[in-house]
């Protein structure tokens, strides 16, 4: 079994910055690709970011390409998302998730190829 915790979210303006953090517990880290997701009420769970196992690969929505930055530190068992720049359109709650990829380079956006999820952190921001 994989535990996935979620942590950063928060209230900022338009313009900041978060950092989201994903702790990782119960197997080996390094062998999940992960990613992050979003969503927002009365819509489907949105790719945000990806990235491979070993941290070499990553994988951007359009929405956030050249704002958002997806990390991992497999010896901390962490995932990161950095987020710069943020709009009110980012407003959402934002998940991770882990699968155990086929590909070790592959990165994934469809969330049914995900089978571990965190809980969530609500991310808000005001215009």
């Amino acid at each position: 079994q994989v535990q996935l915790v979620e942590s950063g979210g928060g209230l900022v303006q338009a313009g900041d910055s978060l950092r989201l953090s994903c702790a990782v517990g119960g197997r080996t880290f390094g062998n999940y690709q992960m990613g992050w997701f979003r969503q927002v009420p009365v819509k489907e769970r949105e790719f945000v970011a990806g990235v491979s196992k070993s941290g070499g690969r990553t994988r951007y929505a359009e929405s956030v390409q050249g704002r958002f930055t997806i990390s991992r530190d497999n010896t901390k068992n962490t995932l990161y998302l950095q987020m710069n720049s943020l709009k009110p359109g980012d407003t959402a709650v934002y998940y991770c998730a882990a699968r155990t990829p086929m590909d070790p380079m592959a990165i994934l956006s469809t969330s049914e190829r995900y089978g571990y999820w965190g809980q969530g952190t609500q991310v808000t921001v005001s215009s």
